[in-house]
């Protein structure tokens, strides 16, 4: 393979800073950059909770010839979920009716860390080890571009020769690259997991129309494996975020991890679903969200209570449109932060506790209560309410609202 040293035909590459996970392919990706671009390489392996052991990341890059100075390992639990997850959860947000967002979440914060230590060092490229059919690659990118706009961006995976598994291996055994044993075939299905999630696509799982095996599974038991008795818990919450499980404050990633647990044992979280992919394709996913399914149907249960009507069903109309910028990658675009403004604007009063049984895969709200509800004992009860409503005000509010149907149905009928 010819020697390179340009990345996009616009300057020489002197310095990179890889997203490395340790595994096979970004330890392929880290030697081709050695190879190809002949360049520096730095390596950044973030913690996002994905449950992995991350020391065996910094010797992989050290036996790949990277110095110390150049192995950056964050542990960025807090911060991902704190910044990224709780703020996605107060728009409610979910991905054509389904999905929470688990991967797409991850990908802004990760190219913000990117840039950062492309900076600290002195590197004038990043590098990322999406394919050139997903939308993690738009994810990165776009990211990359909002907080630096003339970075030069490396993707391997749209640029070099290999054209197969084979060729991969091969490469990678030609360097004295370690090879698992199974990822000599081909790897049944694809995993990405962090904190909030994980989710597995391809091979075993690319017909829409077969069940998936149980062994694709990680984070759940099987609903019908769980518990024959209901689990009860309360969460609490402030400002639209949860603070506290069981009447015990937490942190934002320690209180996450303990929904997971929860959600894990009672099955709750599995998804399986066939999305549209924003590079134009449809694919088709399966999710595990177990404490993000029970942080959104608690935070909803908080809002029943807490929010205005008007607000409420406004903040529904541009769901929607929130979570498909947060998939398609655009978190640091302008409309995204105008529309988060308006959002954590709406959970000012979202405060109180929220019961929910768990059981299962279902999650069953079963009580709400706060000091800022609107909910008024007085004015919905069939009982004498003691003059707090008139009910004859409501025949001027119904002839008022039909005006415009009777002169339609006047004309109408001739």
């Amino acid at each position: 393979m010819a020697a390179a040293n340009t990345a996009g035909g616009d300057g020489r590459v002197k310095k990179v800073v890889l997203a490395y996970s340790g595994g096979l392919d970004t330890s392929i990706i880290l030697k081709w950059l050695q190879e190809y671009y002949g360049a520096e390489v730095v390596t950044f392996t973030a913690d996002l909770g994905q449950g992995e052991e991350l020391e065996p990341a910094r010797k992989k890059a050290e036996m790949l010839g990277i110095p110390d100075e150049n192995i950056f390992i964050e542990d960025l639990r807090e911060e991902f979920v704190a910044e990224y997850v709780f703020p996605m959860i107060r728009a409610n947000a979910l991905y054509e009716g389904v999905y929470l967002l688990g991967t797409s979440i991850a990908r802004p914060l990760i190219a913000k860390k990117q840039i950062e230590i492309a900076r600290a060092t002195g590197a004038d490229a990043v590098c990322h080890g999406a394919t050139g059919k997903g939308n993690d690659q738009v994810r990165f990118e776009l990211g990359y571009y909002a907080l630096e706009p003339s970075i030069k961006i490396i993707a391997p995976w749209r640029e070099w020769e290999f054209k197969s598994r084979e060729d991969l291996i091969g490469f990678a055994e030609k360097h004295q690259i370690p090879v698992p044993k199974d990822k000599r075939g081909e790897a049944p299905f694809s995993v990405d997991a962090n904190l909030l999630h994980s989710s597995s696509e391809g091979k075993v799982l690319e017909d829409p129309n077969e069940e998936p095996p149980a062994y694709v599974y990680m984070r759940t038991v099987a609903p019908e494996d769980a518990p024959d008795e209901a689990t009860i818990i309360t969460i609490g919450f402030e400002k639209g975020d949860a603070v506290s499980l069981n009447g015990a404050k937490l942190s934002p990633a320690t209180l996450l991890a303990k929904l997971n647990e929860l959600g894990r044992d009672n099955g709750i979280g599995r998804v399986d679903l066939v999305e549209n992919r924003f590079v134009g394709m449809k694919s088709r996913g399966v999710y595990e969200t177990p404490g993000g399914t029970i942080l959104l149907a608690a935070h909803r249960a908080i809002e029943s209570l807490t929010l205005d009507r008007d607000a409420a069903h406004l903040k529904d109309e541009l769901m929607p449109r929130y979570a498909e910028l947060v998939y398609n990658g655009f978190w640091f675009a302008p409309e995204r932060e105008m529309l988060q403004a308006l959002i954590d604007k709406s959970q000012e009063n979202v405060e109180g506790e929220v019961r929910l049984k768990l059981y299962k895969g279902n999650v069953i709200v079963i009580g709400r209560k706060s000091d800022k509800s609107l909910y008024s004992d007085q004015l919905v009860t069939f009982e004498d309410d003691q003059g707090a409503y008139d009910q004859k005000d409501a025949e001027g509010f119904i002839r008022l609202n039909a005006l415009r149907l009777r002169t339609l149905g006047m004309r109408d009928r001739g």
